[in-house]
């Protein structure tokens, strides 16, 4: 059986527990088809990635900023990302926040903050 290329590269793609969780149901069964999971972790993923150089140079540009200034940041993006216009829904959003404060490697959102975004819908 011979593989495409295409086909080799969609298989590359590991997506985190934390994202199919989005995704599953209580039993851990999916709730969409894989390809639509892929895809939408592909769009998570590429906007955290994204959002990591705009969120540095807000952090940069306090002076003596602290842990806490990254946290501020984060408010606001996941706040931006909430208003309905980023394409992406409120769980993915919540997502999106936390890998880009590991990205970035600062503190995450309190747990209180994401479970509250992530029951909006």
């Amino acid at each position: 059986m011979s593989q495409t290329s295409g086909d080799y590269a969609e298989y590359q793609i590991e997506i985190p527990p934390s994202f199919v969780a989005l995704y599953s149901d209580a039993q851990q069964r999916l709730l969409v088809p894989l390809a639509q999971l892929r895809l939408r972790y592909e769009v998570c993923e590429d906007l955290a990635q994204h959002l990591a150089g705009p969120a540095q140079s807000m952090l940069d540009a306090v002076p003596d900023s602290s842990p806490s200034t990254g946290i501020d940041i984060l408010r606001r993006i996941l706040k931006g990302l909430l208003s309905g216009e980023s394409g992406i829904d409120s769980k993915e959003a919540c997502w999106v926040v936390h890998r880009l404060a590991e990205v970035l490697d600062w503190p995450t959102l309190h747990e209180d903050e994401i479970r509250s975004c992530s029951q909006d819908e």
